[in-house]
């Protein structure tokens, strides 16, 4: 499995407790205005990336796309995760810059 730079940052905003999980945990922050960045995995089911993708677009909260769960999930220590939302604007930046660079 490839080691990703942004999956390493990631972690480093987990542990700092910048980050929620869960589908509709982030559909709540990004309405509450607080997720700066929602990285949503490349084999979430159709209706994840439909809900997670219109309410991001709506709200104007940037998603990236990640290789897979396994991938989300082991970033942040833990099983598989299809969504991720970054609740701080520093780690969301440098994030969408390691990612795209990927």
């Amino acid at each position: 499995m490839a080691v990703y730079r942004w999956a390493s940052f990631l972690g480093l905003a987990n542990r700092a407790g910048k980050l929620i999980t869960g589908e509709e945990m982030t559909v709540k922050e990004i309405q509450r205005g607080n997720a700066k960045l929602v990285l949503l995995s490349k084999d979430a089911s159709h209706n994840t990336e439909k809900k997670i993708t219109d309410k991001a677009a709506f709200y104007k909260v940037p998603v990236r796309r990640v290789e897979n769960r396994e991938a989300l999930g082991q970033a942040i220590g833990k099983e598989a995760r299809v969504v991720v939302a970054v609740m701080d604007i520093g780690f969301a930046k440098k994030l969408k810059t390691l990612i795209d660079e990927e």
